[in-house]
This record gives structure tokens, sequence and C-alpha cells, in this order.
């Protein structure tokens, strides 16, 4: 519990944070996953949503939700899973 001013301000600028940052990766997790599904079935847009999964990878990293070497190491992983065509 808060016991001043800025004690609860500081607890109402996490809350915003840890908010905005869940969205990020939760979008991000959920194009990782659709990808990696479409990847394993040879679906026609796999490059696709390899693609939009790694746009969205780079931008969690822009925000400062993950690492950049979490980032580099998810990007590459997608990577290597995709059939060479």
């Amino acid at each position: 519990m808060a016991n001043n001013k800025q004690a609860s301000k500081r607890i109402r600028q996490q809350d915003k944070r840890r908010l905005r940052t869940r969205l990020v990766v939760g979008s991000m997790r959920t194009a990782i996953k659709k990808a990696r599904a479409a990847v394993d079935t040879s679906a026609d847009n796999a490059a696709e949503l390899v693609r939009n999964a790694t746009s969205l990878i780079d931008r969690a990293v822009s925000k400062g939700a993950i690492k950049r070497s979490s980032a580099s190491r998810y990007i590459s992983r997608l990577a290597s899973r995709k059939p060479s065509v």
C-alpha cells in the first residue's frame, strides 16, 4: 500500500506500463504461434505470417518489451523452421 503521493503515482505508472507491455508481448506471441502453425502445415500464407511475426518481434524490442537477444532468437528459430522454397 502506498504511503505517499509519489508512491501511489509510481504504482499507477507501473500498472499502465505493465498493461502496455502485456499487449505488445501478447500480440507478438500470438503471431509467432500462427506463423509456426502455418509453417508446420506448409500453408500458402506461411511466408506472410512469418514476416508479420518478425515485424511484431521487432516492434516489441523497440518498445522495450523484450530484449534484443530474445528477439533474435525468436526470429532465428522462425527462419530455420521456414521451408526453403
